[in-house]
């Protein structure tokens, strides 16, 4: 069965392809990994909140990703003195966690670098191509989650060369 792909369809794929390759969102900020980062930017986010900590299953619930997954990520960042653990007295099952000194340093670095990306994108682009790419982006977002959503997933499935 020959599939006829139209030329669009073939530039979003490459589009798409060219980021996978590049490899873009694998860096890492002070050693740490994205998904370190997203943590850590988590914890932050929360403590904003007039928490003096969060618990794991508040993270897990943010990120929306599970607790064990959160565990492992946080049992990284305790290692390399990013976060520390705290165990509730009240309820010893309780464990709160909030970014040390060394955590605020490197979530700030992480910000700073982020925000200087985005910056320089901006710079590249213009103001409204810029403003152009985050919607169409959204709209892909919208349209990938909706169809996760439905349970559809053919368009993955098969052996079809793009």
């Amino acid at each position: 069965m020959d599939i006829t792909i139209n030329s669009t369809a073939q530039k979003l794929f490459r589009a798409f392809m060219q980021f996978h390759k590049m490899g873009w969102h694998e860096g890492s900020i002070a050693g740490c990994k994205p998904s370190e980062i997203r943590v850590l930017f988590c914890i932050k986010k929360g403590l904003k909140l007039d928490t003096p900590e969060m618990k794991v299953s508040e993270i897990s619930k943010q990120l929306h990703v599970t607790s064990p997954t959160i565990t492992q990520l946080l049992k990284g960042l305790e290692a390399d003195g990013l976060i520390e653990r705290r165990i509730d007295p009240t309820d010893r099952r309780a464990v709160g966690i909030t970014l040390t000194k060394k955590g605020e340093r490197v979530t700030q670095q992480a910000a700073e670098a982020f925000s200087a990306s985005l910056n320089g994108l901006i710079e590249y682009l213009g103001e409204e191509e810029s403003d152009q790419l985050a919607e169409l982006l959204s709209k892909v977002f919208h349209y990938y989650n909706e169809k996760a959503a439905s349970g559809n997933h053919s368009y993955w499935s098969g052996d079809k060369e793009i």
